[in-house]
């Protein structure tokens, strides 16, 4: 996802909409790009908050579990990987197979809720940071990559997005 100018136009209209979707549900784009901003200043990274919450003024991001950083590291590394290979699980026989089986194991039941501070901004929304495809195959769901790990630019991109005609 965060490789957006390698997507296909028929995924980056996909992603386009999903994203433009969450950003209207939680106030509009200024708002989502606000998100995502405070987001990338945060130190130590917010999802391992032992809170399992983070919030700023326009909104908040709460989960179900908390995340410790070692499984977070081990994701940032798979990641890396997702866009040449398109798949976040290495294949079998790669030593580091078991470790990033075990960390998608361990985030897949982990739901996100997004929610604007102000309820007449919108409904929020709720996510999961995986798309299992199937047994072999799975991948970060756009909108956890986009909130967590993507550039803002590559946000903003995505949510100005026209489709070719």
């Amino acid at each position: 996802m965060c490789d957006f100018n390698t997507l296909s136009d028929e995924e980056k209209q996909l992603h386009h909409l999903k994203l433009l979707e969450c950003a209207n549900s939680f106030g509009g784009k200024n708002f989502f790009l606000l998100l995502l901003e405070a987001i990338r200043e945060t130190k130590p990274h917010p999802l391992v908050s032992g809170q399992m919450s983070y919030d700023i003024e326009v909104g908040s991001i709460t989960w179900n579990k908390a995340i410790f950083n070692d499984k977070l590291q081990l994701l940032l590394k798979a990641r890396k990987n997702e866009s040449t290979q398109d798949n976040l699980l290495p294949k079998k026989d790669e030593k580091n197979y078991k470790k990033i089986l075990n960390v998608v194991r361990t985030l897949k039941p982990i739901v996100f809720q997004v929610k604007p501070a102000d309820p007449s901004d919108g409904s929020g929304f709720f996510f999961q940071a995986f798309d299992i495809i199937d047994e072999n195959k799975t991948k970060l769901n756009p909108v956890f990559d986009a909130l967590f790990f993507c550039s803002v630019d590559t946000v903003k991109k995505v949510l100005n997005y026209e489709a070719k005609k």
